[in-house]
């Protein structure tokens, strides 16, 4: 799955001639918490809830209302926005996305090609896709084993499942760098009755079953 294949493609902008008060404006009526920033059909740079919050007077302040409100009308968001924008390509796979936010610690990512903006992808957008990818609106039974770190091991919790009769709904790997030489791999499968399945896995001395869990959705 790509960037492009998830990202949202209409895309609230504001020229750096809007005021902190303009922006704010934008942002509650839109309820989005980031607008990027463009003139002239380029990316300029981005200004976010938190930074209208940093440019907003204390609540401790002296100054009136009517002095905080003409302050604020004054400002635009060319004084406070993060001109070094991080930003993707709409052809970077999502989880590489997801890997830029967390290193630089923000909440979304522009999308440009070609010097264009042509989308934008969010802390939502890649959690939506976290639910997608573990399965969870498929229910059934999920299971979590450790591994070793050995080739086709994978192939013998596949076989396993399979003589069971049961549909494998979704797979993810973890790893743990306390335990280089294992990993996690967490399994949903369709069915509410594992416990045959449990006990087979048991069986075979090289996995070992950490967890099992029954959708609750599934149980009413």
């Amino acid at each position: 799955m790509l960037v492009r294949d998830r990202m949202q493609r209409e895309v609230i902008t504001i020229p750096s001639s809007t005021t902190i008060l303009e922006a704010q404006k934008i942002m509650k009526d839109r309820k989005i918490r980031r607008l990027p920033v463009v003139d002239e059909g380029k990316l300029v740079g981005i200004v976010t809830y938190n930074d209208l919050l940093e440019a907003s007077p204390s609540k401790a302040t002296s100054l009136s209302r009517f002095e905080i409100t003409y302050l604020l009308s004054k400002m635009t968001v060319a004084d406070i926005m993060t001109r070094k924008v991080v930003f993707v390509e709409p052809d970077v796979p999502i989880e590489e996305a997801a890997l830029i936010m967390n290193k630089n610690r923000i909440g979304g990512l522009p999308v440009v090609e070609e010097d264009k903006l042509v989308g934008i992808i969010t802390e939502s957008d890649i959690f939506e896709i976290f639910v997608e990818t573990l399965g969870v609106r498929e229910g059934g039974s999920r299971i979590t084993l450790e591994l070793p770190q050995k080739p086709g091991i994978l192939y013998e919790v596949a076989r396993i499942i399979k003589n069971h009769n049961i549909n494998i709904l979704s797979l993810a790997t973890f790893y743990d760098e306390q335990m280089p030489e294992y990993r996690y791999v967490v399994l949903r499968i369709a069915t509410l009755e594992p416990q045959d399945l449990i006990r087979e896995l048991e069986e075979h001395p090289e996995i070992k079953v950490k967890h099992v869990w029954l959708s609750p959705e599934e149980e009413e």
